[in-house]
């Protein structure tokens, strides 16, 4: 027998598209049913995604911090790695967010199910759950249901050995040896927590280029930067995984030229990308439409070829990010209470949580040459940031490109400790239309990293004072 229940909005999946879109609606006085599949609120992101992914990097970066202290005459012991406190620590960040969520939840009076929804008509969404089954009839549902981790399917998927990235942030075992599969941001994520923890890790990328949405001047000073800490293979392809009844697994890599090697690992993280978490759904008994990726199709208000259904998040496609997954949600619940609010960012940063960071932002070169834009580069080396040396972090450059034409920043890349932190104002620049006289003339505190987007910009306008000055413009000019 069902439980019937009617609504005005329903989201399906509580992850940061789902818990914000709720939200949203609620505070805009909708009836609101959030249905989450799991029994905690937070969907990947929260879970097994973002939140202990970036907590594991910090316990990286502190190593990677304290040992290179001793060159400033401060030497601490070798770390002892307590890998059950280490995750006790974790989920309790965990708990404490997913807790917040729940409890906000309440407090909006937001109905939440748990249970497995598929749709059962463009009015109504079947949820399957252990104890009692629900029948949730809608006059607007939100489909936020996230992404899970692609698979190669001629690997032995379900060996204990080899990892997706859920399992890889469980961090039930440090591999003494350990290949991660794909160089895109979770693999290198990846790499630098295993890497500080102890292992000697491989990453193996089949392309020649790793993060290709990056300028090749930052993703070649990054890849120096980690040569000490694990190898990066490019242009090599995993030819065979083989798992053997002595704890290794047998991989067999082919490089351009042919030539074959084997290498013997404890482990193997398959990170090579992820796919939207809809065949639950049962979409097709509503004929909800896809894009040739394979994503849900919507429109600038995130609306589906079904008028009152709307999608938000990974299963809406690239980039899958978390941030923009919460501004669709805004614009889709807003949009539901009769705003016309339209999802149209001129620009999405991305990050990768390395150390050092890299973030990116606008327009690549490549990119403004493909659009054939008359643009220039400025760039500020960390190595002359009064900040980074203080801070030992002058690996790192922030680069700026500019439109030539209308002297306004089209794009961006910082790569240096807490890029990610500093990239939004990049970001804000270009959505406000800033010319580089507009950021030179802001005054950035000193001693900061924050400086160097300033004299990025001091050094397309000739300006600059930190660096030689190569353009020499006269204030008379």
């Amino acid at each position: 027998m069902n439980k019937e229940i009617q609504s005005e909005v329903v989201v399906i999946g509580s992850g940061p598209a789902g818990y914000s879109a709720a939200f949203r609606c609620a505070d805009l006085g909708l009836d609101t049913v959030l249905i989450e599949q799991y029994e905690q609120l937070g969907g990947v992101c929260l879970n097994v995604g973002c939140i202990p992914s970036k907590a594991l990097l910090h316990i990286a970066k502190v190593i990677k911090d304290a040992n290179e202290l001793s060159k400033a005459g401060v030497v601490f012991n070798q770390p002892t790695i307590d890998i059950k406190k280490i995750n006790d620590w974790k989920e309790s960040i965990v708990k404490k967010l997913t807790s917040g969520l729940f409890s906000m939840g309440e407090k909006r009076k937001i109905r939440i199910i748990q249970g497995k929804a598929s749709f059962n008509t463009n009015n109504s969404i079947f949820v399957e759950n252990k104890k009692i089954n629900y029948m949730v009839f809608f006059k607007n549902a939100i489909i936020a249901t996230g992404s899970k981790p692609i698979n190669i399917s001629s690997f032995p998927n379900e060996d204990h050995r080899i990892w997706n990235s859920t399992d890889a942030l469980s961090l039930k075992t440090i591999p003494k040896r350990f290949l991660i599969i794909g160089g895109g941001i979770i693999g290198l994520e990846m790499a630098t927590i295993y890497s500080a923890l102890g292992s000697k890790v491989d990453i193996v990328d089949r392309f020649s280029v790793f993060l290709p949405a990056v300028d090749k001047d930052i993703t070649d000073i990054y890849k120096k930067s980690i040569e000490k800490r694990f190898n990066l293979l490019l242009n090599t392809h995993v030819k065979n995984v083989i798992t053997s009844n002595n704890d290794s697994v047998i991989v067999t890599f082919s490089k351009e030229n042919n030539h074959e090697n084997t290498v013997h690992y404890d482990n193997v993280l398959v990170a090579i990308g992820r796919s939207p978490n809809i065949n639950c759904l049962r979409i097709n008994r509503i004929g909800l439409q896809l894009n040739e990726s394979g994503f849900i199709q919507t429109d600038m208000q995130l609306k589906t070829n079904i008028s009152h259904i709307y999608a938000i998040g990974d299963v809406t496609g690239f980039p899958m990010l978390a941030h923009k997954a919460i501004q669709q949600a805004h614009i889709a619940a807003e949009v539901i209470f009769g705003k016309k609010h339209y999802f149209e960012p001129k620009v999405i940063p991305s990050v990768a949580y390395t150390e050092p960071e890299i973030a990116w932002i606008g327009l690549s070169e490549q990119e403004a040459k493909d659009k054939k834009i008359d643009y220039e580069i400025s760039v500020f080396p960390w190595s002359a940031l009064g900040r980074a040396n203080a801070s030992n972090c002058t690996i790192g450059m922030t680069k700026l490109i500019f439109d030539k034409s209308t002297n306004k920043i089209i794009g961006g890349s910082i790569l240096g400790t807490n890029a990610g932190e500093l990239i939004a104002e990049i970001g804000l620049a270009i959505e406000m239309g800033c010319e580089a006289e507009d950021i030179s003339l802001t005054v950035h505190p000193h001693p900061t990293l924050s400086e160097s987007i300033c004299s990025a910009s001091e050094v397309y306008q000739g300006t600059i004072t930190d660096l030689i000055n190569l353009k020499k413009v006269s204030l008379l000019n």
